[in-house]
């Protein structure tokens, strides 16, 4: 499908954000220890799964972001996907400079990476690749462990967390 007509504005990052917001995702934290024992962590929505065999997933850092040096340099990621009841922690993850880690209760997976207690799922992955995505770094993972716990997970949608309509049939 292509769409070339008038009154498309590719310049406008506002509109192109708008229109990214129409697909639903969750949201994850992702997170590591930094080579001098600092955690940092942030909040995901631009998370996926990439490969079953081998096992890969994920996530776009933005370059302008203050964790990108140490997401480049630490040797695991821990990956929380997040519950309902959870919007307080993406809260949290998603602001710069905030001290993230005070009160929150975590677990030490794979490489000391940190993941978030009562998540909806943890992923522990290591580093596999690391390629351009124009204004953010495209971070290709490979999970060595995995668990998922009965939780509904928090959804992104619009510009705002949402939840899940019951299952129809």
């Amino acid at each position: 499908m292509s769409h070339d007509g008038p009154g498309i504005d590719l310049t406008d990052t506002r509109a192109f954000r708008r229109t990214l917001g129409a697909f639903a995702t969750g949201v994850a934290v992702v997170a590591a220890e930094g080579e001098d024992g600092t955690l940092v962590g942030m909040t995901m929505s631009s998370f996926n799964a990439v490969s079953l065999d081998p096992p890969l997933v994920l996530f776009s850092v933005a370059r302008t972001a203050l964790s990108l040096p140490a997401l480049r340099a630490a040797r695991a990621y821990g990956i929380s996907v997040l519950a309902r009841d959870q919007e307080d922690l993406s809260t949290r993850f998603a602001r710069p400079h905030a001290e993230k880690w005070a009160g929150v209760t975590h677990l030490r997976g794979h490489g000391g990476a940190p993941l978030i207690a009562e998540a909806a799922a943890h992923l522990e992955c290591v580093p596999h690749a690391i390629h351009d995505g124009g204004d953010h770094e495209i971070f290709v993972a490979r999970v060595v462990a995995h668990r998922a716990a009965p939780a509904e997970p928090l959804i992104f949608h619009a510009g705002r967390y949402r939840t899940l309509a019951a299952a129809v049939g």
